[in-house]
Order: structure tokens, then sequence, then C-alpha cells
């Protein structure tokens, strides 16, 4: 009974840590880096912007995959 109690434990700690707690810190560390960066064309920012919000997870993906080629050094 206890050895299920803690596995039970360790799957609601695996839970929250791979399923929320990882892709809240990548959105937010996503949009962080868009408003503080420079693009190439100002529209490109709003755009990443309004995808990272309304597409979290996959939108933060996507702009950390495409959206650095479109960033001023």
């Amino acid at each position: 009974m206890i050895l299920t109690f803690l596995s039970l434990s360790i799957l609601h700690l695996v839970f929250v840590l791979f399923i929320i707690l990882l892709p809240s810190v990548l959105w937010i560390f996503a949009l962080i880096d868009i408003l503080k960066s420079n693009f190439k064309d100002s529209t490109n920012k709003i755009i990443w912007v309004l995808i990272v919000l309304l597409l979290p997870v996959l939108g933060s993906i996507l702009y950390f995959i495409f959206g650095g080629q479109q960033k001023t050094n």
C-alpha cells in the first residue's frame, strides 16, 4: 500500500513537471525573448506574439525553430 502511494506521487510529480511546468516555462521564455528582440520586419514581432499566445506550446517550439532566423543581430 505504501509503495503504491509513493509510485502514485512520483507519477503526479512527473505529470506536473512534463505536462504543466515545462510547457509553461517554454511559453514564458518564448514571449520574453520575442518582446526583447529586434526583428528585421516590425510585423514579424506582432505575428510571433500572436502565434505564441494562440498556440502556446506549438507556437513556442515554432518560434525557437524559425523565429531566430528573422531577428536582427
